[in-house]
């Protein structure tokens, strides 16, 4: 009998994993729920166990390949005995043109092991006749390349890829998706390019063509990591397709400073610590049940308040920016949402983060650390409609009010930058939700510890 291991479901809006590295070989002898393969998606990297135990009879996807979910991985040979002879098979990861898009069931084709096979076998051998008949492998692509594709009107099949490992990218889908007539229009003097050329404006062309690279000695070429291409194709999505505005407040922080002062040992003796950070994102659970548009997610021709608040916390990595999520944050205390944010911040930087926790994030906060500047207009996180960026925060005089006098004193002050999507959220509401986590932050937002 033999199992057939596909790729699972990873987490929300994944719809395919690169293989990064095999961890069994063809002929091995696994265990049940033993760790079979790493794979990468847009979210995190996990690892895919065994179903059942038995011998690996197949690995369908080659290292560096990509899969859609539901794809064949590898089979296992449920009745192999640990005593029987060890199969012949070419090889640990066969050389796959693509990943196998076939369904769970289907059987992998052991004649695909080279990609050159099919060329000289078509007109020798009928067995190959099927081989075109097979899905071929479908184009390397994001899932924010493929929404903008689909949006554009664009096949991805006729694109061609300028990506790293044959990947296309957001410039490619729209060099495709721009009319021949403007493509003709490129000056005829101009040297040619592999870089992306200029992109359509409106109903022309841009009179901007980006100049070709020109290597110098001491420069440094790097590669895009798989994470530093997905978080690029994200970022480019989320400014095209939503329409950003940025509103900015000064937030007064002496009483978040006093009540952190008196509670910060007591958290430490529990082993969690007391950030500003918690304090801005109980205050903005809170906000966000007083004004729900900001916690929104628009849809083709409608757009969704949703009930659940889930806060995405983005944390820098050794590997990239990464956003866990704390869930229900509008039920939690202060100190429960300090652990937790503690919890998902050390996961991560540790790469113990499962797709679950990476997933159906509803607002996102996103915090630069000590070393941040003043405010910054952060970019959307996709599919949220709103980003909050923490400032640092600084000693500054300001005044207060004591007995109906203005007194200047010295306080902690932060600026906090939110960036809403203008396609729903209008500055009136944006105004309001930042004006009330404001007040919530000055007074301390006298909510239970």
């Amino acid at each position: 009998m033999s199992t057939v291991v596909t790729l699972p479901h990873l987490g929300e809006s994944v719809v395919e994993g690169t293989v990064l590295k095999w961890l069994v070989a063809v002929g091995d002898l696994v265990a049940r729920d033993q760790p079979l393969v790493e794979i990468g998606t847009d979210k995190t990297d996990t690892e895919v166990v065994a179903p059942a135990s038995g011998r690996v009879v197949s690995l369908a996807i080659a290292e560096g390949q990509t899969a859609r979910v539901g794809a064949t991985l590898a089979t296992i040979d449920e009745t192999a005995r640990v005593d029987a002879p060890a199969l012949a098979l070419a090889g640990p990861a066969p050389a796959l043109a693509g990943p196998a898009p076939a369904p769970a069931g289907a059987a992998p084709a052991t004649s695909a092991a080279s990609p050159a096979a099919p060329r000289p076998e078509a007109a020798s051998a009928p067995a190959a006749a099927p081989a075109p008949a097979a899905p071929a492998a479908p184009p390397r692509a994001s899932p924010a390349v493929r929404k903008l594709a689909h949006e554009s009107g664009v096949a991805l099949g006729d694109v061609a890829a300028s990506g790293l490992g044959g990947r296309i990218t957001a410039e490619d889908v729209r060099r495709a998706a721009e009319p021949a007539p403007a493509r003709a229009t490129a000056p005829r003097d101009e040297a040619p390019s592999p870089s992306p050329q200029a992109p359509a404006t409106g109903d022309r062309a841009s009179a901007f063509v980006l100049p070709p690279y020109a290597s110098r000695p001491g420069d440094q070429v790097v590669p895009f990591s798989r994470r530093r291409r997905i978080i690029a194709d994200h970022m480019v999505f989320s400014k095209r397709v939503s329409p950003h505005v940025l509103t900015v407040a000064e937030v007064d922080m002496h009483a978040a400073h006093t009540l952190r002062e008196a509670h910060k040992a007591t958290f430490q003796a529990e082993g969690i610590p007391l950030t500003f950070l918690a304090f801005v994102a109980a205050a903005t659970a809170r906000a966000l049940r007083e004004f729900p548009l900001l916690n929104s997610r628009v849809l083709d021709d409608a757009y969704v308040m949703l009930k659940e608040i889930h806060l995405g916390i983005a944390v820098e990595t050794d590997d990239g920016l990464i956003v866990p999520v704390v869930r229900n944050a509008d039920e939690l205390t202060l100190r429960g949402i300090a652990r937790a944010i503690d919890d998902v911040a050390q996961r991560a930087r540790k790469g113990k983060l499962g797709p679950d926790d990476l997933a159906g994030k509803t607002f996102t906060l996103s915090n630069p650390g000590r070393k941040g500047n003043l405010f910054g207009a952060a970019i959307i996180s996709q599919p949220n409609v709103a980003i909050l960026r923490i400032g640092e925060i600084r000693k500054r005089v300001v005044v207060v009010e004591h007995d109906g006098q203005d007194l200047m004193a010295i306080h902690p002050v932060m600026h906090l930058a939110l960036s809403y999507d203008h396609r729903i959220v209008d500055g009136f509401a944006a105004n309001s939700f930042l004006w009330r986590l404001r007040d919530l932050l000055e007074r301390g937002q006298d909510q239970p510890i």
